[in-house]
């Protein structure tokens, strides 16, 4: 069963600011003096194509898959391998700028476990009642504190 990721205004805004402050850093050479030169240019807007297309893609293909011994969560190239049996508790997070996170909204929630890096991860799933429905199926012994 596969779960896609929540996509908040919050989230949209955020990554929209770092695209164009990468843009403005990326391009401020070319108002400078001897910028304009056609090789400049083509590494400039290369790499500035390469950073937020890499940026984009982690952002915005986040997924979160179970399988019958674990969860995937995938977002861009960033994965986490987890071990239905290595859940522990399930609760709400705001919290999505600390700590390990493969998300897309501040409407999260945090899987406490033995195997990623902290002992957590936070998530957005879009329908996060069925998420937390289908984990609880997998993982009986998860505690879960109310997530609305």
């Amino acid at each position: 069963m596969v779960f896609h990721s929540k996509v908040d205004a919050f989230f949209i805004n955020f990554t929209l600011i770092v695209v164009l402050v990468i843009a403005l850093v990326s391009f401020f050479p070319l108002f400078t003096e001897g910028g304009t030169q056609l090789p400049v240019v083509l590494i400039l807007s290369s790499s500035f194509l390469i950073v937020i297309s890499f940026i984009l893609w982690t952002a915005f293909s986040v997924k979160y898959i179970f399988y019958t011994d674990y969860l995937l969560i995938k977002g861009g190239p960033f994965r986490s391998r987890i071990p239905y049996e290595s859940v522990m508790k399930v609760s709400p997070t705001t919290s999505i700028f600390i700590g390990h996170r493969i998300l897309s909204s501040r409407d999260a929630i945090e899987i406490f476990n033995n195997t990623t890096f902290m002992g957590s991860i936070k998530i957005s799933p879009r329908n996060k009642r069925e998420f937390i429905t289908e984990l609880k199926k997998r993982c009986q012994n998860v505690k879960i504190q109310v997530c609305e």
